[in-house]
């Protein structure tokens, strides 16, 4: 039985005129190869839905498997499997150019529609009157993966994202090996329509610094590094922390989950907003950046009228 006593802490406060007229409360866990050694919050390791953190550790079956081999993957495809994607030209180009690497077409993927991500990207379909399809979906890269996965192991292609399917079970294994997961917890449906596993936040934290500090996934640590924009996209936070520091991997997930590794120094945190506000995880996971001296990244901490006046000012209590 999983037990909600869980005590977030105050993480942003939205200070006006002296008046505080918003906060997010949330965790923070820092760690090491060894261990999580620090945290603001307590979450009583309780376990929380990957969501879309989990793609690099989904990912890492691509080479196991030998898939960048077999597929002769680019770089670039090899990150857009890694992605939440913002459906931007960019995107869909490299998802059907490995589509037909792979030999097939959308209409394999089980993934759904949904708009770009991309405002811009949004705009230009609306004038164009291009139609959606769901390779602007940002789970595209993932699905395709999985799908060349299935492709290379004779398994089959039309039930690929069920939860029994030998693919979801071999993914499955593969996360909990990576993240030092002795027992089962959870699991769910995620929303682009394949299974997804919860853990505790230290449990996260080891996943990633078991990827990329480990030399046999160098190609996805690569892949993050060299294609920040090819991992996100316009607006995106991991995107803008990667282009923004030096040896950061960053990857955010629903839920108000952003996991970021300094692959220099071997080390990792994780940040959990509980209301899954957007700006507020970006806001603590710079900040942490800052104050860990991994990266100096400007923030605007000033609340401003639209004629550009001061009113106010935002609060980040973070590590």
């Amino acid at each position: 039985m999983i037990h909600s006593d869980l005590h977030p802490e105050i993480l942003v406060k939205y200070n006006r005129n002296g008046l505080i007229e918003q906060e997010h409360m949330g965790f923070v866990v820092l760690a090491n190869k060894e261990r999580a050694f620090d945290f603001v919050g307590d979450s009583r390791n309780y376990p929380f839905y990957l969501r879309s953190c989990a793609k690099p550790l989904q990912a890492s079956l691509l080479i196991d498997y030998g898939m960048d081999e077999f597929y002769k993957m680019t770089e670039e495809e090899i990150a857009l499997c890694c992605a939440s994607h913002a459906g931007e030209k960019i995107h869909t180009d490299i998802a059907e150019r490995l589509l037909n690497k792979i030999g097939l077409e959308e209409k394999n993927l089980r993934c759904g529609l949904h708009k770009p991500l991309s405002k811009t990207r949004q705009a230009e379909m609306l004038i164009n009157k291009e139609p959606v399809t769901q390779l602007h979906n940002n789970c595209s890269g993932k699905h395709i993966m999985m799908l060349g996965l299935c492709r290379m192991k004779n398994w089959d292609l039309e039930t690929y994202y069920q939860q029994e399917h030998p693919l979801q079970i071999a993914i499955k294994n593969k996360i909990y090996e990576l993240c030092n997961v002795k027992h089962n917890y959870p699991m769910t449906t995620d929303g682009c329509g394949v299974p997804i596993v919860s853990m505790p936040l230290e449990n996260m934290l080891m996943g990633y610094l078991n990827l990329f500090c480990n030399s046999k996934y160098k190609k996805i640590k690569n892949a993050f590094l060299n294609n920040p924009y090819i991992i996100g996209g316009e607006d995106r936070t991991d995107t803008f922390v990667i282009q923004n520091s030096k040896g950061i991997i960053a990857k955010v997930g629903a839920g108000g989950l952003c996991i970021v590794v300094n692959t220099e120094t071997e080390e990792a945190f994780v940040v959990k907003i509980s209301d899954s506000d957007m700006r507020a995880r970006e806001l603590v996971v710079c900040q942490i950046l800052n104050n860990l001296k991994w990266a100096d990244i400007k923030i605007d901490k000033t609340i401003k009228t639209l004629h550009g006046d001061t009113v106010g000012e935002i609060e980040i209590k973070a590590y």
